[in-house]
């Protein structure tokens, strides 16, 4: 979820001053939102991560960690929260409302790599607004990827940020998403989203992971039905009364043990979302593809 809902002023609600400030905040919470449709930029990235400790190929699973962090408010909270188990060992994390600054402190303070994507200037605080991917594993290459439909009233238009990681030399394909409010697009916009994400998955054999806040939790059954693992389906609430956070995976599995995926409850007050996680194992690939998926050059 996002920002402030548009409303509209049906009758006085409060002295003439308080209902002038009222009415500039939903001009303000329904004003047209600057969005970034062109696929090379703005574009972000930062390489912090030290090298990463000799592994054999394949083994042990690999941690998978999505945080939405309500408009990048509350960065010094939320770096606590990712320095704790069992976020503190993620090699790849999606984060979604982050503006530039914010990506930048997390990746520093934690010692990752990322690559980030705005998608838009949020009409709120001004400030960019999209999905980020970080990882403590090389990010060989970045790419944004503008989901249709735009969203009513503030006519935004979502972004998921696409990258290849090298995990133990291993190449996984990661998207960092933020799908729209349903209520700002219909159901069957809502689902093409989703769509152009695993359209765009398609022409490639390696891992794919996708990750983030859906708006939803119904469209993980959509996902399901596409060949996605869904291992965080049962986690429960990722907000306070929906679960909207997700991990999907093709070409990797949740490990033999019970215990593989979870919610961190206690946020620290960092955001209205909780930070979701999820342990995968890689399955038998088929190799890499000779270029990435049509339409969508590498982004350099």
């Amino acid at each position: 979820m996002d920002g402030v809902a548009c409303a509209t002023l049906r009758r006085p609600l409060a002295p003439r001053l308080g209902l002038l400030a009222l009415g500039l905040l939903v001009l303000a919470a329904c004003a047209p939102t600057l969005n970034f449709t062109r696929l090379d930029g703005p574009r972000f990235d930062g390489h912090y991560a030290s090298a990463p400790d000799t592994v054999p190929p394949g083994t042990g699973p690999i941690r998978v960690v999505t945080f939405n962090i309500k408009l990048s408010e509350q960065i010094d909270r939320a770096i606590e929260v990712l320095k704790r188990d069992p976020l503190r060992s993620a090699d790849i994390l999606a984060l979604e409302e982050m503006d530039d600054a914010g990506v930048e402190r997390i990746a520093r303070s934690l010692g990752l790599n990322y690559v980030y994507f705005p998608s838009a200037v949020h009409p709120s605080n001004h400030r960019y607004f999209g999905p980020a991917v970080l990882s403590r594993w090389p990010i060989e290459r970045g790419w944004k990827l503008v989901l249709p439909h735009a969203g009513a009233q503030r006519h935004q238009r979502r972004t998921a940020t696409g990258a290849v990681v090298l995990v133990r030399g291993t190449p996984v394909r990661v998207y960092a998403v933020h799908l729209e409010l349903q209520t700002r697009v219909s159901r069957g916009e809502h689902r093409d989203q989703a769509e152009a994400i695993l359209t765009d998955a398609a022409g490639s054999p390696d891992p794919v992971v996708i990750a983030g806040d859906f708006n939803s939790h119904d469209i993980g059954w959509y996902l399901e039905k596409q060949g996605y693992r869904w291992p965080t389906e049962r986690v429960g609430r990722t907000t306070a009364l929906f679960s909207f956070d997700h991990i999907f995976a093709r070409g990797l599995a949740p490990p033999a043990e019970a215990v593989a995926a979870g919610v961190v409850r206690d946020n620290l007050g960092a955001s209205d979302h909780h930070p979701v996680w999820a342990d995968l194992v890689l399955e038998p690939a088929t190799g890499r593809p000779a270029a990435p998926a049509a339409g969508l050059p590498p982004i350099r």
